[in-house]
């Protein structure tokens, strides 16, 4: 069966008790934000909307060995329904540290997702950013050449040639709206009148930390590119190594056949090639266009990071200038 050129969610709607229930996640097993949690998220499908109206954590802490994680989700969306809450399973989030969330682990999980529940999504939620006074939270799927090509399982190079796959086309991002009832939007506004100015993160200044940490990560990245790039050029050498010692291997035996034939002996008999020389296991590509698709998102999380900082540092310099 051909893969999907559409996706059937458009856009993501999710109710801003929901990011709650995720920022409070992240803040409480997350010890300080270092360590990555996860949850389910439940909502319904409408039209091409997907509105994620619940959520619940995965426990991440349990001294049972019997504790089954699947288990744990059917009870959970067992007593979600009971109590008359959506409880059908759209997806699931995860929090990530500085961006750096695109790994085999987090492919392997959306892709189960995907191809048990066509709708799903992830949600990546990055707690740093979020306390410097930017809410980070994306949806993401994969795309259906991916899904395709995942579920055959063949990512040598020249099925990915074929395809025509790169890092770019291994996740699409879905657009985000997030949406309160009317109730909620007043008492915020209520809440907002009863507060006293506090400093904005958005004016910040202190942004070395950060942008080191970036480029930090993206200097393993591309470390990680390079280690991945070495292991596959000694696959090409060793290739060229083989194909050589065929090439002599077959020009010996032609050599000795013409001796025999001189001599008035029979030539010897054909052997499979195949056997004495094995076939060298082509590698596969899916950890380099992983690797690839990292770099390309802390790059581009350091361009618009620097932009901004760039633009504070300008308008902090126009305040503080001296008039003429």
């Amino acid at each position: 069966m051909a893969a999907r050129d559409v996706s059937p969610v458009a856009r993501v709607q999710i109710d801003g008790l929901v990011v709650l229930k995720i920022v409070k996640h992240c803040e409480e097993e997350g010890t300080g934000c270092t360590e990555l949690v996860q949850g389910v998220l439940l909502g319904l499908v409408v039209d091409n909307t997907l509105e994620i109206t619940n959520c619940f954590p995965f426990p991440r802490h349990t001294d049972d060995e019997d504790f089954d994680e699947v288990q744990y989700q059917m009870e959970m969306m067992r007593n979600l329904r009971h109590v008359n809450i959506d409880h059908l399973h759209v997806g699931w989030y995860q929090s990530t540290l500085y961006g750096s969330f695109m790994n085999k682990a987090l492919l392997d999980s959306q892709f189960n997702y995907q191809h048990s529940i066509e709708e799903s999504v992830v949600l990546i939620y990055d707690p740093i950013k979020t306390s410097r006074g930017t809410l980070c939270l994306r949806a993401y799927r994969l795309t259906p050449l991916l899904m395709h090509m995942y579920k055959d399982g063949d990512f040598t190079p020249d099925s990915i040639r074929k395809a025509n796959l790169s890092f770019q086309q291994m996740f699409e991002e879905i657009p985000i709206v997030i949406r309160n009832s009317h109730l909620i939007n007043a008492m915020l506004c209520e809440i907002q009148s009863t507060q006293t100015s506090q400093p904005d993160n958005f004016l910040s200044l202190t942004t070395g930390p950060v942008l080191a940490k970036q480029l930090r990560l993206l200097m393993d990245s591309v470390d990680e590119a390079n280690q991945d790039n070495n292991k596959y050029m000694n696959y090409l050498r060793n290739v060229a190594k083989q194909e050589s010692a065929k090439q002599q291997y077959k020009y010996k035996r032609q050599q000795e056949n013409a001796a025999r034939q001189s001599r008035g002996e029979p030539p010897l008999p054909e052997e499979d090639i195949t056997k004495i020389f094995k076939p060298i296991q082509v590698p596969a590509r899916l950890d380099g266009l992983l690797i690839a698709g990292q770099i390309n998102h802390h790059t581009d999380q350091i361009k618009q990071f620097a932009g901004q900082s760039f633009g504070k540092l300008f308008m902090a310099e126009a305040v503080q200038m001296k008039p003429e």
